[in-house]
């Protein structure tokens, strides 16, 4: 039966169709905001999927080129692998909604979100978000529901709800925070060094707007929502547990993950594994759950360690950090490079400087191509854990990580008139034991300050924990979490900032939201972390940027010339521009407000491009000096180029003091000579002169 609801948010409308489109689906919703068109919807497999031990949910976000009314160029004819932006708006549904589906439930559901039109008042990722939760709730999937999703700009110090593209892009914050009826359950930040209190009251102004939004979805649950469907359950019998226990009690199960050493702990857990094999030999059924039972074991292990005892399993306090190191200049020839180490977690960052010419250009749902000019890639090679599998390029995971840490260093970039360098920041991840992405943050940072780019502002990162008992007011927050607390515990919160303010938050819960307590601890045990962090360890390594870029990084040198004076610059079908790369070996981009610069390594060959440029754009007055080279001998004089498509005559009479019969008789071609303008003849044509260049002393 078709229904259509509708709510104000934001001050624009969001209106949602049901039962007008894709029947066959457990749940589908056609929302429109404002004029931005997003198809939702939610599908399950009827049984669960055999052999694994996890929940098989894929989300998708498709952008259709259609919306923003583009045909896809290029070597794509149509639209094929997902953007960036598609992926981490893809992760930003995926990671509130995940908690939200029953833990024992093995069926795959897969959550499509296709942007049919495209309003830059409206975003459409806000409207997919939405859409999401809402074509879960109403289909026959087990969904703890409802979840709504608000995203907040800020401008001037004003917070904007839902803002449009351009205040998203131009604004001091990018916040998305999403909620069940009660509790926070993901935040996702992007700021521009704004105090913790000022982040804490944007947080949970968008969680209040979500409870109107939670209401709403409720309502359209309640009347167009389907009864939910029964499912195998995945759960581990607890007669399996009981028998776990007597073979391996829980004191046993203790000392074996109580060890600051990753691989001492992974192989006492395999020699754990290998008696329940040799127990449960007989018991198929068991041998088949016994991955999953060991998991649990572990965790319940951990879990009463830290929440009963306040014990870690690798011995230190619960506000206390790993060991950290920090060193720079590692790498050679690279334009700059730095490592940084948090317990059994090592990135190597190194950062490549380049050219305008070579931002990177992204193709989306803008109204105009997007030009990304820092980059942050994220590598994470099997190897860093101990593993052995052949890398088939960056996944969902690497992607998100790397766009966290280019997140969190872009408020303290220099401008482009500042620092007139494209900057691409490499994380290799040389070794992995929790939270990679904040360690990638403080490599990034040193990383660009040894590289030379004046950056305004150092930045680190960190990330909490938690652990919750069986009460809202039981729970215990850790800093810097190791793997196996994240594995364990029920929050990924990640933190990254200067000494004034955030720059980014990621956070990742496995439970149904927090309280705010629990927020307004992890937020401040970040702050007091990232400050040691760079205190005591990153300015010990380096304190500032390094004054000039490194040795073989390319050096740039900007001019202004007259933009009515491009043309000439570029000559016809770029004949003279291309000319003085070639003689000089340089790149040259050349803005449309005139803004000119030359990139090399050779500062000679740059200051002569330089001077090229400067002489096509002069405009030539009676005592100017210049030096050429002779192109061409006529009987009445010589041609003198100055730079390439520039030149010039000098009469016969105006070579040397005394009369000469032949021009060849002092001058030869490719000689290269001295030249005083003349002004102009009657015919507006210039005229120089050789003769009458003053002698220097």
């Amino acid at each position: 039966m078709y229904k259509s609801y509708s709510i104000e948010i934001g001050g624009k409308t969001l209106t949602v169709e049901i039962g007008r489109v894709c029947a066959q689906a457990n749940g589908a919703a056609l929302l429109k905001y404002g004029e931005t068109t997003v198809l939702s919807t939610a599908t399950a497999s009827e049984k669960p999927r055999e052999g694994i031990d996890f929940f098989p949910l894929s989300v998708e976000y498709e952008e259709k080129l259609y919306a923003v009314g583009k045909i896809p160029g290029g070597f794509n004819k149509r639209e094929g692998k997902a953007s960036e932006n598609a992926i981490l708006t893809s992760r930003v549904i995926d990671r509130p909604m995940r908690p939200l589906f029953p833990k024992d439930y093995r069926n795959d559901v897969t959550l499509n979100n296709m942007v049919m039109s495209v309003d830059p008042q409206c975003r459409p990722e806000i409207t997919a978000m939405l859409g999401a939760a809402i074509a879960t709730g109403i289909s026959d999937i087990p969904f703890a529901g409802p979840c709504a999703m608000t995203q907040l700009g800020m401008m001037n110090g004003e917070f904007i709800i839902n803002p449009s593209q351009k205040e998203w892009d131009d604004g001091d914050l990018q916040l998305t925070v999403a909620s069940t009826l009660e509790k926070v359950i993901m935040i996702e930040a992007g700021a521009n060094e704004i105090p913790e209190e000022k982040m804490l009251e944007a947080i949970y102004m968008a969680h209040d707007i979500n409870q109107t939004i939670n209401a709403f979805i409720s309502r359209i649950v309640e009347e167009s929502g389907k009864p939910k469907h029964e499912y195998t359950s995945c759960a581990v019998p607890e007669e399996m547990f009981a028998a776990m226990r007597e073979i391996v009690t829980p004191q046993e199960m203790e000392e074996a993950v109580f060890t600051d050493k990753k691989q001492v702990r992974e192989e006492n857990i395999r020699n754990i594994t290998e008696k329940f094999e040799e127990a449960f030999a007989d018991q198929e059924e068991w041998l088949a759950l016994l991955s999953e039972a060991v998991y649990q074991y572990q965790k319940k292990t951990v879990r009463k360690m830290i929440l009963k005892d306040r014990k870690r399993p690798d011995g230190r306090e619960i506000t206390q950090i790993r060991p950290l190191a920090a060193e720079v200049d590692l790498i050679p020839r690279v334009h700059g490079s730095a490592m940084f180490t948090r317990g059994q977690t090592q990135i190597c960052d190194i950062v490549t400087l380049a050219p305008m010419s070579e931002v990177q250009k992204v193709d989306g749902l803008d109204e105009n191509i997007v030009q990304k000019r820092y980059m942050h890639h994220y590598n994470f090679p099997s190897y860093s854990v101990g593993e052995t599998k052949p890398s088939r390029g960056p996944g969902r995971r690497e992607i998100g990580h790397g766009a966290l840490a280019e997140k969190a260093l872009i408020p303290v970039l220099p401008s482009v008139e500042e620092f007139p360098y494209a900057i691409r920041a490499v994380s290799e991840t040389f070794e992995s034991n929790g939270s990679t992405s904040m360690a990638s943050t403080c490599a990034s940072c040193l990383s660009l300050m040894a590289a030379g780019v004046p950056i305004k502002k150092m930045v680190a990162g960190i990330s909490c924990g938690l652990v919750t008992g069986d009460t809202d007011d039981d729970y215990v927050v850790l800093t810097d979490i190791q793997g196996l607390e994240d594995f364990f515990g029920d929050m990924d919160f990640k933190v990254t900032g200067t000494h004034e303010g955030i720059t980014a938050i990621q956070m990742d819960i496995k439970i149904h939201g927090l309280t705010r307590p629990i927020v307004e601890e992890a937020i401040a045990r970040t702050r007091q972390a990232r400050l040691y962090i760079m205190d005591e360890v990153m300015s010990k390594a380096i304190s500032e940027p390094r004054k000039e870029v490194a040795a073989l990084a390319p050096k740039i040198i900007q001019i202004q010339i007259d933009p009515s004076k491009i043309g000439d610059v570029v000559g016809q079908r770029g004949k003279t521009i291309n000319e003085i790369i070639e003689r000089t070996g340089v790149k040259i981009d050349i803005s449309e407000e005139g803004s000119v610069s030359v990139c090399g390594t050779d500062r000679a060959m740059m200051d002569k491009a330089v001077e090229m440029i400067e002489i096509i754009t002069t405009n030539f007055e009676e005592g100017q000096i210049f030096k050429g080279k002779v192109i061409s001998i006529k009987e009445f004089g010589a041609f003198i180029e100055f730079a390439p498509g520039k030149e010039g005559m000098v009469h016969i009479s105006k070579i040397t003091k005394g009369r000469i019969s032949h021009v060849e008789d002092v001058l030869t071609l490719g000689d290269v000579v001295t030249v005083i303008c003349l002004g102009k003849d009657k015919m507006g044509r210039v005229s120089f002169s050789i003769k009458d260049v003053p002698k220097t002393k």
